[in-house]
């Protein structure tokens, strides 16, 4: 065999130098869920880009973009939240991912899209990780760690062309030194069985075509796919009282009680007053 030039074995090791952190199996993952019947019609993998949210919403803007493309990369540069809020996390250490869907529901019960995400996300990591992950409305996914509530992951949902681009970042392998926030946590933290990313990813994007799938038919009624119900059980933020920052240093005090059927949450004010607030209207929802 002939031996390999100093250069190459040196960029070899960089590659595989943690190898806690193989990267994504693309081909596996195609063979898995892009299939006769799949919601999910293509799915690519890049060692890294700016925001696959603005990649898929670009392409869509361009035409030809099917829905059901699945965007991953296994490192973002300018990855976004709400509000253009910016984030990042070491290469592979967790899931970055966008995907693109074209209801066709009343675009009326299109901010339903979110929420449904956050549902199947946390029915799927209970299911492969085995953590238990609560939501924080509108767009949050939640881990205890240590005995914390700590952020596990976000979604961002943005109208692209004909359609909706959902974006979401889970924090898979990070250590407690890797940690953006001290807010944050990651699956590996929280004490999860798997933290092996290929299979993770495969159980998040299986529960989102079925709960996807079950409110399309629904005609995306959230009482009648139990989407309004299954959110209300998992939402840590229903039963506290919070303050909710509005645009124009505005706010509003009071306990959340419930989640209405356009997807707003319901606060009760000191007043007696039972006050909805949309999440595009959200700057922070704190507690109060």
């Amino acid at each position: 065999m002939t031996p390999q030039p100093p250069e190459n074995r040196d960029k070899d090791a960089g590659r595989w130098s943690d190898l806690s952190r193989p990267p994504l199996n693309a081909n596996a993952l195609r063979r898995a869920l892009v299939r006769p019947g799949s919601l999910w019609s293509s799915l690519d993998v890049v060692p890294a880009t700016g925001s696959t949210n603005t990649d898929l919403v670009e392409r869509a803007a361009g035409g030809g973009l099917r829905e059901g493309a699945v965007l991953i990369a296994e490192e973002q540069s300018a990855a976004r939240g709400r509000l253009d809020r910016r984030w990042s996390a070491p290469p592979r250490s967790g899931l970055f991912f966008s995907v693109y869907l074209t209801p066709t529901v009343p675009p009326a019960r299109w901010g339903w899209l979110p929420l449904l995400t956050g549902v199947a996300a946390a029915t799927a990591i209970a299911r492969s990780a085995g953590v238990d992950t609560a939501l924080k409305w509108p767009n949050d996914l939640l881990i205890t760690v240590d005995g914390a509530e700590r952020k596990l992951g976000g979604i961002l949902a943005e109208r692209a062309a004909d359609g909706v681009v959902i974006g979401m970042g889970l924090n898979v392998s990070l250590t407690a030194d890797e940690l953006p926030v001290p807010t944050a946590g990651s699956l590996a933290l929280a004490g999860a069985a798997n933290t092996d990313r290929d299979p993770l990813l495969r159980a998040v994007l299986r529960s989102l075509e079925q709960w996807y799938g079950e409110w399309q038919e629904a005609d995306g009624d959230p009482g009648a796919c139990r989407l309004q119900t299954a959110y209300a059980a998992g939402c840590a933020t229903l039963g506290r009282k919070v303050r909710a920052h509005l645009p124009g240093d505005r706010s509003i005090d009071g306990e959340a009680v419930a989640l209405d059927a356009d997807g707003r949450l319901v606060l009760a004010t000191s007043d007696g007053v039972q006050q909805p607030v949309d999440a595009g209207d959200i700057v922070h929802l704190r507690p109060a």
